[in-house]
């Protein structure tokens, strides 16, 4: 487990922050860019979680927020050529199968879509398309950063898988799909 006894370090203080093998990089580069992003998902996740109040699905994103911190630390830590670091914790497929087996379960019940969704609804909803939205985020920063450095594909997969979870967890809050507040294109022309 980790010991945080002290939580300011001065270290990066010049810029720079440390990555889970001890290398530094600049706090604006694209990896850590997406590390941020991630955070921020998770944290809106949090306000949801709040916002559903008692709901069964709450302990889902309880798991998928204890997942997220795994995600940054994924993206954290450098891939090696021929990667054999056990001590490297990654997103593994069974957790990007669980969001696929959670969104089937959810999407069984709902009406097939004849619009597009406005983000809205019940405040619970809207606080999970939020989060949807900055997960949104944070894939477009972990594919960026991708493009750069190697990183993990079921951590990409994860956070797209992620945002197709909370768009259907978002229309099941409301009233699976019967409180929609649906997209009607020129409406205000």
């Amino acid at each position: 487990m980790v010991k945080l006894n002290k939580i300011y370090t001065r270290t990066g203080d010049g810029g720079t922050t440390s990555l889970a093998d001890g290398s530094r990089l600049p706090k604006y580069a694209p990896r850590m860019q997406a590390v941020g992003d991630v955070d921020e998902a998770n944290s809106a996740i949090g306000l949801a979680i709040i916002a559903m109040g008692a709901r069964p699905e709450t302990r889902w994103l309880t798991t998928i927020q204890n997942d997220l911190f795994d995600l940054g630390a994924d993206l954290a830590t450098p891939i090696t050529d021929g990667e054999d670091a056990p001590w490297a914790l990654r997103i593994v497929a069974s957790q990007v199968a669980r969001l696929e087996a959670e969104i089937d379960l959810m999407n069984a019940e709902l009406a097939p879509l004849d619009s597009f969704v406005l983000p809205g609804g019940s405040a619970a909803a809207a606080a999970v398309h939020l989060a949807r939205a900055i997960t949104r985020r944070a894939e477009r920063s972990a594919t960026a950063a991708a493009v750069e450095v190697a990183l993990n594909p079921q951590a990409l997969a994860f956070l797209n898988r992620l945002s197709d979870l909370l768009f259907v967890l978002a229309r099941r809050l409301n009233d699976n799909g019967a409180g929609d507040v649906k997209w009607v294109p020129g409406a205000s022309r």
